[in-house]
This record gives C-alpha cells, sequence and structure tokens, in this order.
C-alpha cells in the first residue's frame, strides 16, 4: 500500500526506572513524537548518560532541537534532509551544549545523551541513531527488522553520546516504505524486547504491544492507548527486570 495512504497513529510512553527512585535522581529519557508540515513525521528517543550530571537535559533538548529543526525544514520542503544535513543540526545541538555548559561552569559531556529518530514523509524514511537506543520496524509480511540496532561504544557497557569528542558518531539508513509499523526504545528495554543471540526484535513482544495500536481508529497520537502503556511501563512485571528508565513508541500505519 502507497505510504500516502496510510493512516499513521502512535502511543507513547516514558517512565522513570527504580533505580532513579531509589537514588532521588530524575529521569533521564526524553522523547517526541509530532506530525509536521507537508505529511512528515517525527519519532525520536533520548537517553541522557547516567554518569553525566546533566545527561537529561541533554536529552529533553536534543528532542526539543530535532523537532525545531525538522519542523522549519519541512515548512519549506517535502524532501528528506540529507546526512550532511542532519550533521549540521547535531553540530549546533552541541554548540548549544558548550554554550549553556560554560554558563554554568561544566564540560559539555555533561549533558551527554543519545538518540535514536525516525523521520518518515509519504515518499521515504530517514532512520537517525546516536549510540544505544533502538528503532525496529515490521513488514507488510508481518516481520520485524532491526533498522537501528544498539551501539555499544569501545568498553563493556558504554555507548556513544551526542556531545562525544571530536564528532558525532553518526548513523543515517534511508529506508523504502516497506514497513507499516515501527517501534522506538531506550536501552532501558532492550533486554525485554531485543533478542541479543540473533540481533533480531523480538516478536513475542512486539506482536502485542503493537495489536491495540493496529486496531485503534483515528490517527496521531492515541491518548489512551498512550496512558495504558505508561501504565505497563510501570508494571511490575517490567520493573523486575529492568531499573532504568523506559522509554517506547509505538506506530503503526496498517490498515
Amino acid at each position: 500500500m502507497p505510504d500516502k495512504d496510510r493512516r499513521w497513529r502512535w502511543a507513547v510512553g516514558s517512565e522513570i526506572g527504580s533505580s532513579h527512585l531509589k537514588h532521588g535522581t530524575r529521569k533521564q529519557d526524553a522523547y517526541v513524537a509530532k506530525a509536521l508540515p507537508h505529511g512528515a513525521l517525527l519519532f525520536a528517543v533520548a537517553d541522557g548518560a547516567g554518569s553525566a550530571s546533566l545527561g537529561g537535559q541533554g536529552a529533553s533538548l536534543a528532542c526539543r532541537h530535532l523537532a525545531t529543526c525538522t519542523g522549519e525544514w519541512f515548512a519549506k520542503r517535502n524532501d528528506l534532509p540529507s546526512a550532511d544535513q542532519v550533521m549540521g543540526w547535531l553540530d549546533d545541538l552541541r554548540d548549544l551544549f558548550t554554550s549553556l555548559a560554560d554558563r554554568r561552569e561544566e564540560l559539555r559531556r555533561e549533558f551527554a545523551s543519545t538518540l535514536v529518530a525516525l523521520l518518515h514523509t509519504p515518499d521515504a524514511a530517514l532512520a537517525i541513531q546516536v549510540g544505544d537506543s533502538a528503532l525496529v520496524g515490521r513488514t507488510e509480511e508481518g516481520c520485524w527488522e532491526a533498522i537501528c540496532w544498539p551501539e555499544n561504544g569501545q568498553y563493556a557497557s558504554s555507548t556513544y553520546f551526542l556531545t562525544d569528542d571530536p564528532e558525532v558518531r553518526l548513523r543515517t539508513a534511508v529506508l523504502e516504505n516497506s514497513y507499516d509499523a515501527f517501534a522506538l526504545l531506550s536501552d532501558g528495554l532492550e533486554d525485554i524486547a531485543l533478542e541479543q543471540d540473533t540481533l533480531r526484535p523480538f516478536a513475542g513482544f512486539f506482536d502485542p504491544m503493537l495489536r491495540p495500536v493496529d486496531n485503534a481508529a483515528g490517527s496521531g497520537k492515541l491518548s489512551a492507548l498512550s496512558l495504558a502503556l505508561s501504565s505497563y511501563l510501570q508494571s511490575e512485571a517490567v520493573c523486575q527486570r529492568t531499573d532504568d528508565d523506559k522509554t517506547l513508541i509505538l506506530v503503526s500505519g496498517k490498515q
């Protein structure tokens, strides 16, 4: 089915991890999910580094900055930005981090955050990744594929951040419109949603999670399902398996 004929809708949940509650620290995850001009859609998840004192602020700034840049882009045109254009946006974000850090007499790395995003248009889509959050897609045949697999750093339990020197380790990929659903998730859900041995999304997780979104009427954000998703992410069943922040965006264009 042509993507221009699809009715895209989504549910979003983002909840603080029990480890942050225990230590009295703020949630480090942030997200954005919104419609843009010319039928474009933006979905993004950012995860502030736990070792960075301002990581949560960095994640929030990253999402707001990407929303502003993509909104301005699609207000004037309807094609996808290039990888170089996205890198330019991230360079501007890094300059913002530096300016804010200087005012606080901090280092830029205190705003360290990862980022994964999907920029979707009726003609094509662009995947954007820095670090260890993930993006997966479901084909029209119902198979889940990893579009952005979590990228680990040079050392165990490390990854790449928007603040890294000398430059951002940015991964991008242009996607044909062969997917009828997507999911974006922060690393707090990796062990639940991703099969580490096969490097594939766990269909046993994503199929039931997407079913209510597939069956929902309307388009855009599904408020009731978003509340239900947030409740699930706070449930004991989830918190027993991860003490980190948990952010999940479920997107369906299934007819």
